[in-house]
């Protein structure tokens, strides 16, 4: 079975097609800038180079159709018919409390991702424009929409409500959603299967930690507290978002700066964390390269984004009486060998143990990155939340 896995944002569409017969990539690509005269595509095959096309793209149905030229091409191209994708699997931010799993797309689903749009706005509207598209080009095919919502729907009430006038809940369904529950998902069942322990069995804080971050508890299976809130803000301190912050900051910078409610949004989504505090970046690379090189703002930040990591996994630790395994992943997750050191040595208290000759090996499989004496098994585990999507797919069609 091929299935391919669709990502949309507002001008650009990413994918990947699998062969679900042994879960190998067949091909890989991403168009950008959709809606200019000067979009391009970008187009890889395994063994071969990658291609970029300049193109007029306008509008998402374009550039499918484009994307399903290149997959049929028969020099670049990796399949002879568009009827040999079965299926199509739909990143898809926000599925609000309606959905808890994956689900075949039809009219009630499109209309339920609709009515979320308020509670995502900047990326719904692009994740439904990406169903059209791909299913106006592949209407033979089945279309699943995998929510990164719908893994954070077992949090217990307690965990997601927010301490505001229940009525906000029951009029706006203002709580607790969690994101990154794809990449979550994944990272647990492959600790599972790199330990060779039953993941119901496991108690296991996974940190997502890249541009934007979040860390899950998730105790036997399932997320039971998620640091991420009713949207990406909330939570850790990330590339350019401030995460957590004392919510009556909000007014008085509106106040003290003369800022509108949008300016003060954009600051904190777009001009805080890592770049904020050090005025360099919100790449953690380049921030950790200042910090060696003397920069104190670089010390700082890197100071404030270790700590706020150590006391969200601690929390995380309490909320499951306990834990297994801590694990890492995503950009900065899976590279910042001193960001990992850092994070570790505040945790001795809990029997964490960390190799560092293991913590420093560049390698990009999954490995235990913790010594044999350690009480909790610290692993690295790269993410691969497209493989999942195509999983979830496949689970469905079949």
């Amino acid at each position: 079975m091929k299935i391919l896995v669709i990502n949309c944002g507002s001008s650009s569409i990413k994918y990947q097609l699998f062969d679900m017969q042994d879960e190998s990539v067949l091909a890989t690509g991403l168009v950008e800038k959709i809606g200019t005269e000067s979009s391009i595509i970008k187009h890889q095959v395994p063994e071969k180079e990658e291609l970029v096309i300049a193109s007029e793209i306008l509008d998402h149905r374009v550039g499918m159709k484009k994307v399903l030229d290149l997959l049929m091409d028969p020099e670049d191209g990796v399949i002879k018919s568009a009827e040999e994708v079965a299926a199509v699997g739909h990143r898809v931010v926000h599925g609000g409390e309606n959905f808890s799993s994956s689900v075949v797309i039809d009219s009630n689903v499109r209309r339920a991702i609709r009515e979320t749009i308020d509670l995502a706005p900047l990326h719904n509207p692009p994740n439904l424009l990406g169903i059209d598209a791909a299913q106006a080009q592949l209407p033979h095919a089945v279309h699943v929409a995998v929510f990164d919502t719908a893994f954070h729907q077992t949090m217990p009430d307690y965990a997601y409500m927010y301490p505001l006038p229940y009525v906000l809940y029951r009029k706006y369904k203002i709580r607790r959603y969690g994101f990154h529950g794809t990449s979550h998902k994944y990272v647990s069942e492959q600790a599972s299967k790199f330990l060779g322990r039953p993941l119901d069995e496991l108690k296991i804080v996974s940190c997502h930690i890249g541009n934007g971050a979040s860390i899950t508890a998730v105790q036997n299976g399932k997320s039971v507290d998620t640091s991420m809130g009713m949207t990406p803000l909330e939570g850790l301190m990330m590339g350019t978002r401030s995460g957590d912050i004392d919510p009556a900051i909000v007014p008085f910078v509106i106040t003290k700066e003369d800022l509108t409610l949008a300016e003060v949004n954009s600051m904190m989504n777009k001009h805080s964390g890592l770049l904020g505090i050090s005025g360099i970046s919100g790449d953690m690379r380049e921030v950790t390269e200042a910090m060696e090189n003397g920069n104190d703002y670089a010390r700082l930040a890197i100071d404030m984004y270790v700590y706020k990591i150590k006391k969200t996994i601690g929390a995380y630790i309490a909320a499951m009486n306990g834990v297994d395994v801590i694990l890492f992943t995503a950009g900065v997750g899976e590279n910042a060998a001193l960001i990992r050191e850092r994070v570790c040595e505040g945790l001795t208290f809990f029997g964490v143990e960390l190799d560092p000759a293991l913590n420093a090996e560049r390698s990009k499989k999954e490995r235990r990155i913790s010594t044999q004496r350690s009480k909790v098994d610290v692993l690295v585990i790269p993410t691969n939340e497209e493989l999942m999507i195509a999983r979830e797919t496949q689970a469905l069609v079949q």
